[in-house]
């Protein structure tokens, strides 16, 4: 029996949301269409694409699968599986189906590419973990930072031992003009904030003293103008303006290298007044698939990005604010007995990248869900927690809420689970692809939470993932 008007006018709306970048509107009228007819695998297909857009893999590869069961020869199904698998990283399973994909249409031009590229990144994998040595050499060692000269015609401030003002103002500078720092300027930011935040504990413990305020920033992914708006709305850090910024700082965006290199520098100049928490996309996996390696090594060179390995290992995973709210970048545990003291006796140093499961993973990846309980993440890593997880973990710990990142918002921000889990997202147009607000949040010492919105500004016509491995990976 074929799909009804009813379900065909309902899938034709969702392909007009989705031809406005309007993913969420696009998932809801696909879904509703898949409830008036639930067997025309185009439907699965088609909210598979809005979920990848959505960063949604898990629920892409769910319905991708339901379309493959409606239809084995459905070659886009396989292709789009495919495709969410590659975005968490799942190289073997997007392997397979890109070959199924290319068997169904062996004459489709774009499929043959990405199978190509696939097969090279699976080889590439394969390799590195033939060479992996499982107590590597710091990449710092051997290097001699004193020794590298800076020529004279380097046109920029010069640093000396210690990061001034003077020289951060000349880097924004620097970098809206398109200009680099000269390495050795580089090698000596990465450095000093390494070996300062590897000395603070896991979950950093702050206050907010009278007269000054902080404020909470969410991902800024590689979107560096849209930083510098946030910052000529709100204020440049300084000692009385403390700033935590809550992950993701590099990564799709094309400007990576100088956000994390500017919000270094800030860490140098105020390092009590201000706060890194570690993001999913400060691991090694994600930098080599999103961007963030091939920037450094098409700005700088391979050095400086194994050096921001190593520093981004070191860096806090949350800080609890005033003893009332646990900021960190994904969310809340697959355990109840987890509490904020085993947070603070976690030894993050022993485990360099988060892996597939553990505290360290958990802290990184996982998602709020509006159910009770726990379910299976939407991403296809980690898991979801509803508001009655929230709702214990806070009571049990004496906290107001929970403040994370993670996930985009359409209004920059986002307060659920009553008021005890807020999303706080600083990326406006994402990816030049969402039309989502940026926000973030002002905390004085009364602990009152002010959110703020603000829109994307341009920038320079360079596309975001302009510096990923594939052009599979550029495309999302």
């Amino acid at each position: 029996m074929p799909a009804s008007e009813e379900a065909l006018a309902l899938k034709q709306k969702g392909n007009q949301a989705f031809q406005r970048h309007e993913w969420l509107n696009a998932t809801d009228f696909y879904t509703k269409a898949i409830d008036a007819y639930d067997s025309d695998p185009v439907f699965y297909c088609n909210r598979c694409q809005a979920n990848i857009k959505l960063e949604q893999y898990g629920y892409a590869i769910a319905d991708a699968t339901k379309a493959i069961e409606l239809d084995k020869s459905y070659a886009k199904a396989y292709y789009r599986r495919a495709v969410a698998n590659t975005a968490i990283l799942h190289s073997r399973e997007a392997l397979r189906d890109f070959k199924a994909a290319a068997r169904i249409e062996p004459n489709n031009k774009d499929t043959k590419l990405r199978l190509a590229e696939c097969e090279q990144v699976v080889k590439r994998i394969a390799f590195e973990k033939a060479i992996e040595v499982s107590d590597p050499p710091s990449a710092f060692e051997g290097l001699d930072i004193d020794s590298i000269t800076v020529e004279d015609s380097y046109d920029g401030a010069k640093l000396g031992r210690e990061m001034t003002q003077v020289f951060v103002d000349d880097m924004i500078s620097r970098f809206k003009n398109g200009k680099k720092l000269h390495r050795k300027y580089v090698f000596q930011i990465i450095q000093a904030v390494r070996n300062t935040v590897y000395e603070e504990p896991t979950m950093v413990e702050m206050e907010v003293q009278k007269g000054h305020k902080l404020t909470v920033c969410g991902d800024t992914h590689g979107q560096f103008f849209d930083l510098m708006e946030l910052f000529r709305l709100n204020g440049f850090p300084t000692e009385s303006h403390y700033y935590l910024f809550n992950g993701d700082f590099v990564d799709r965006g094309s400007w990576s290298t100088e956000i994390a290199l500017l919000l270094y520098a800030y860490k140098w100049l105020h390092p009590k007044t201000f706060f890194l928490n570690r993001g999913n996309h400060e691991t090694d996996d994600m930098n080599k698939v999103y961007g963030f390696e091939g920037e450094c090594k098409a700005k700088y060179n391979e050095k400086v990005f194994k050096l921001f390995s190593e520093s981004f290992s070191a860096l806090p995973l949350a800080t609890l604010i005033g003893k009332k709210y646990f900021t960190l970048h994904g969310g809340l545990f697959s355990d109840d007995k987890i509490s904020l003291d085993d947070v603070r006796k976690l030894n993050r140093h022993q485990q360099r990248q988060p892996g597939q499961q553990g505290l360290m993973m958990e802290m990184l990846w996982t998602d709020p869900q509006p159910q009770p309980g726990r379910g299976p993440s939407k991403r296809g890593v980690g898991l979801q927690f509803g508001p009655d997880v929230t709702k214990r973990f806070c009571e049990a710990n004496a906290l107001q809420a929970v403040i994370r990142s993670h996930e985009v918002r359409m209004e920059g921000y986002e307060v659920e689970h009553d008021g005890r889990c807020i999303t706080v997202f600083s990326a406006p147009k994402y990816c030049d692809s969402t039309e989502n607000k940026g926000a973030y949040i002002n905390i004085g010492p009364e602990y009152k939470l002010d959110f703020h919105k603000f829109d994307a500004v341009p920038h320079p016509n360079i596309r975001p993932m302009a510096y990923a491995q594939n052009s599979l990976m550029s495309m999302m």
